[in-house]
């Protein structure tokens, strides 16, 4: 009984909070300026898909992915060199954005499947830095430091409310998709193989198959995020492919909690609203963030999410009843 009202509440939480979404580009500027407010929503759902599909190989799946960002900005570059330079249609540079993060995330998985949690990540970020110097120096073509800007967006969603829109449904089928492969066989095997890899190859699981399936998955799922902030900004820079992004989104997954599917959401939208608003009183972000990382690692080793449903997780003897 008490199982099913709790289902229930997450149920009607769920439908409001996709109202009050969809409200808010009408909503807002009865109140205030809206054109910031809407950038700002529009910018946590990129960053909350782009931590989710993190989430998706590091919390479901115990891979250390250290360098995630490189698929984020090779998903953006591939789509705003597409719109930019080659006279075809926005759509197709919107799937090529993630078509190109997924075969990326095909090769360096390849490779990097070949050495197991800590040595992975660490090749991995080593082959992201390589791919970040190329985007860097290859100035003629990428832009180089400058990155590229005024990336040219269909007349739809060129306004920001339209942009709002388009990341709003883009990035809920995402997460839809990315929830249901979760709770899917597919989702149960990986997260057997985080829990124990050997165990799971003994039973007759290809570890190393539903690994490089999984990279492939998450790849393809930061693109689209990179795509989506190439609509949202108009532009793309290579600090997008820097290891440093990789950290921070991290930082999201584990703040919001990273065995909780919302949980890199909620930690995307912190993190971002405390960028937003404490960067506008300091300079030395890096050094809040730092301190927000130990804060998680002494007192909310499984995020705020994660300490939220332990305080409110009813007890045996409720569940009875």
């Amino acid at each position: 009984m008490l199982k099913d009202l709790l289902t229930s509440k997450k149920i009607i939480l769920l439908i409001t909070g996709i109202i009050l979404l969809l409200l808010l580009p009408v909503v807002l500027p009865l109140f205030m300026q809206a054109r910031f407010y809407i950038y700002l929503v529009s910018l946590i759902l990129v960053s909350g898909l782009f931590a989710t599909s993190l989430n998706f190989v590091l919390g479901f799946g115990g891979i250390y992915q250290f360098h995630h960002g490189v698929f984020y900005g090779i998903g953006a570059y591939a789509a705003a060199l597409m719109l930019l330079k080659s006279g075809l249609p926005s759509w197709v540079g919107f799937i090529a954005g993630p078509v190109v993060s997924a075969i990326l995330s095909l090769i360096m998985g390849l490779i990097c499947l070949r050495l197991s949690k800590l040595y992975f990540g660490m090749l991995q970020v080593s082959l992201g830095s390589l791919v970040w110097a190329v985007v860097y120096r290859w100035r003629s073509f990428t832009g180089g430091e400058d990155g590229i800007h005024g990336i040219p967006i269909p007349e739809l969603i060129s306004s920001p409310t339209g942009a709002y829109y388009f990341t709003f449904i883009v990035s809920a089928v995402c997460f839809f998709i990315i929830y249901k492969m979760i709770n899917a066989p597919f989702g149960s095997v990986l997260q057997g193989i985080r829990d124990n890899a050997i165990r799971s190859e003994m039973i007759g699981v290809n570890v190393k198959r539903h690994q490089l399936a999984a990279l492939i998955i998450a790849g393809f799922f930061a693109g689209v995020a990179g795509v989506l902030f190439v609509v949202v900004d108009n532009s793309v820079f290579p600090d997008m492919l820097f290891w440093t992004l990789s950290m921070e989104v991290m930082i999201m997954c584990l703040l919001g909690g990273w065995h909780i599917f919302i949980g890199p959401l909620t930690g995307a939208a912190l993190m971002i609203l405390f960028r937003t608003f404490i960067g506008t009183f300091t300079i030395y972000w890096a050094f809040i963030q730092g301190i927000i990382l130990m804060i998680i690692i002494f007192f909310l080793p499984s995020g705020v999410l994660g300490y939220f449903e332990r305080k409110m997780k009813p007890t045996d003897k409720v569940l009875k009843a």
